[in-house]
């Protein structure tokens, strides 16, 4: 682990006691979250991109992702960005992108390689670190989220050589893929929760540091207020939690 990332947020990430980090999609949801205990929140691009009626991946929710920095950097929880690619192609564009997520409190950001060009990620991931050095860089692989793994080894490599904190590898979920990427590691291993898929506790077990849940909250938040609204229509009442309309208006203020 690079000895200049943020110590309070890159000391979340224990083998054995992994960070469960929560990923937001707007302010109340985000501090609906801090309220119960999550040290730091993280935001996903899914949510964020999905709320602004754009398609995540697309480099399109730059000034979404840091009008969301703006708004939850100042609160009193760490706050890491999922900032897909960088918005650019342009490694110094990227560091920009990380110092003015800085400035606003976030303590670090997750950039996903997309499978492009492994030295172009590892620019990025230097270029960052050389303008924001304590900005704790997740580097994301998606060898398994859209492949079959091959080049996992060679990409957290270059990664990790370029300065990487961490290294998120989402879709990895195997028992042994889990050891045998660790085995090859010098920093914290970040995997992507999978409801069917192994549990905290188990991850923890295996080693992992750090445990994402992604998109789900959002999906799950989405996917209940269907629910509700056609449980209203049928004459039933909605299940699950509902808060009130005042514990609304204060997580949101």
């Amino acid at each position: 682990m690079s000895e200049t990332a943020s110590p309070t947020f890159a000391a979340l990430h224990r083998a054995g006691d992994p960070l469960l980090l929560a990923n937001a999609w707007d302010h109340a949801s985000a501090s609906a979250l801090a309220a119960q205990g999550f040290a730091a929140i993280g935001t996903t691009s899914l949510g964020v991109a999905a709320a602004a009626g754009l398609p995540d991946g697309s480099s399109a929710t730059r000034d979404e992702t840091l009008r969301l920095a703006l708004a939850l950097g100042s609160e009193p929880f760490l706050l890491s960005v999922d900032a897909e690619g960088g918005f650019s192609d342009d490694p110094e564009e990227v560091a920009q992108l990380a110092v003015e997520l800085a400035a606003v409190g976030a303590v670090g950001v997750n950039l996903e390689d997309g499978l492009g060009p492994v030295a172009l990620h590892a620019e990025k991931i230097a270029a960052v670190k050389a303008a924001a050095p304590g900005f704790f860089v997740n580097a994301r692989t998606d060898t398994y989220w859209t492949g079959d793994g091959e080049g996992t080894r060679e990409r957290l490599a270059a990664y990790q050589e370029a300065g990487a904190d961490g290294v998120f590898v989402p879709g990895l979920s195997g028992p042994a893929e889990i050891t045998a990427v660790l085995r090859d590691l010098d920093v914290p291993l970040n995997v992507l929760y999978t409801p069917g898929g192994p549990s905290v506790p188990r991850l923890a077990d295996l080693g992992v540091h750090r445990v994402s849940l992604g998109s789900l909250l959002y999906r799950r938040a989405l996917g209940a207020a269907v629910e509700a609204a056609l449980a209203v229509r049928e004459g039933r009442e909605p299940d699950g939690g509902l808060p009130s309309y005042g514990e609304v208006q204060r997580l949101a203020t």
